[in-house]
């Protein structure tokens, strides 16, 4: 796409292989992040986790750690560490900042009981559904800023007007129930088959009687590689038309 400049730069200038003091400092009062990971077929998910202010620890510039609550019991990011080690974390301060902290590296499991035998300074909440079962430990190999531009500008809503919603509840109906309606239908759907009991070249749906074969979705077409640049080269060219002028030495929110 013609921006092989601006990436160097970037990553000159902003990637670093380590949480310098600001990043270990926003880190520490981070409520949420997003975490993607991989199997070890290239498989991808992604997922939410969330916590009281400080509920991720950076125990150095290299070394952060994360509690892995009771969950639904599909262990889904465990599950894909166990068979590649490599996460993405992206944090993002909606309420402060609007900025946002990429740190990517590699990931192992550790007991809570073993982490509190090393870490004894961690906090013990009394309430099952918020007490950590395991930890995950992330060496950072990147950690670069994640810009402002995109993100919106939220604010906190009193308790008392956002609902009776215990933050770590195992309340099924709190927890959202059968929010989008997928219990329901469970009925009138054949089983699911998990990754593993599928190979990746027949995953598709069972055929029935009232969908024959050739109703199924059919499945993308591999681009063709001469189409694809024509079209990249035509959108780079628009894109160049309006690209603004470099603007100054700033040289990044994270220092």
């Amino acid at each position: 796409m013609g921006t092989t400049d601006r990436a160097d730069r970037f990553y000159r200038d902003q990637v670093l292989d380590h949480l310098n003091a600001r990043m270990r400092e926003f880190v520490g009062r981070q409520e949420m992040f997003f975490l993607a990971t991989a199997d070890g077929n290239g498989e991808c998910d992604s997922t939410f986790r969330a916590g009281p202010p400080g509920f991720v620890r950076v125990l150095d510039e290299r070394t952060l750690i994360y509690p892995e609550y009771r969950g639904n019991g599909v262990l889904a990011s465990l599950g894909n560490l166990s068979e590649n080690p490599r996460l993405g974390i992206l944090f993002v301060d909606f309420l402060r900042d609007r900025i946002g902290l990429h740190v990517n590296g590699r990931a192992w499991v550790v007991p809570d009981e073993e982490m509190r035998v090393r870490h004894p300074e961690l906090p013990v909440d009394p309430i099952p559904g918020r007490r950590a079962q395991l930890w995950v430990a992330v060496e950072v190999e990147e950690a670069y800023i994640h810009c402002a531009k995109h993100i919106p500008h939220l604010q906190k809503v009193p308790r008392q007007e956002r609902g009776d919603r215990a933050w770590g509840t195992d309340d099924v109906k709190r927890k959202g129930g059968d929010f989008f309606g997928a219990a329901a239908e469970a009925a009138d759907r054949a089983p699911y088959r998990r990754r593993e009991e599928t190979p990746a070249h027949s995953r598709r749906r069972e055929e029935t009687p009232e969908e024959p074969a050739e109703a199924a979705p059919a499945r993308p077409r591999t681009p063709n590689p001469s189409s694809f640049q024509e079209e990249a080269e035509r959108v780079l060219a628009l894109v160049q038309q309006r690209a603004p002028a470099d603007s100054g030495d700033f040289r990044g929110w994270f220092g």
